[in-house]
C-alpha cells in the first residue's frame, strides 16, 4: 500500500515541475510578466519625449521665434544692438549660465 502511495505522489510531482518551472510555467510566465511591465514605462517615457521633440520640430518649421530662442539660449547668439552681461558670485564658483540682456544705449 505504502508503494502505491509514494508512486502517486512522484507522479503527482513529475506531472507539477512542468507546470512551475517548465517553459510555459507559472514562474515564466510572471518573469515576462514583469518584463512587460517595465517595457510598458519605459515605452510611456519614450512616447512623451517624442511628443516633446515634436512639438520643438513644428515650432522651428513654422516660426522664428522658436529659432531665435535656441540659438540665444544654446548659441549664445545676440541681437544688433545688445550686449551680454553674465554676473558672477564673489567665491568665483561657476553658476549656471544665467544671462541678462540689456540693450544698447541710444546714441
Amino acid at each position: 500500500m505504502r508503494l502505491i502511495i509514494y508512486s502517486m505522489l512522484g507522479l503527482l510531482i513529475v506531472i507539477q515541475y512542468p507546470l512551475w518551472f517548465g517553459q510555459g510555467g507559472w514562474l515564466k510566465a510572471y518573469e515576462l510578466e514583469r518584463q512587460l511591465d517595465a517595457q510598458i514605462q519605459k515605452n510611456k517615457a519614450l512616447e512623451i519625449r517624442n511628443n516633446k521633440l515634436a512639438g520643438d520640430v513644428k515650432d522651428l518649421k513654422e516660426g522664428t521665434r522658436a529659432i531665435e530662442e535656441r540659438a540665444r539660449s544654446e548659441h549664445g547668439m545676440l541681437k544688433e544692438g545688445e550686449y551680454f552681461v553674465q554676473i558672477v558670485p564673489k567665491d568665483g564658483a561657476p553658476q549656471s549660465p544665467n544671462t541678462t540682456q540689456v540693450p544698447a544705449p541710444k546714441q
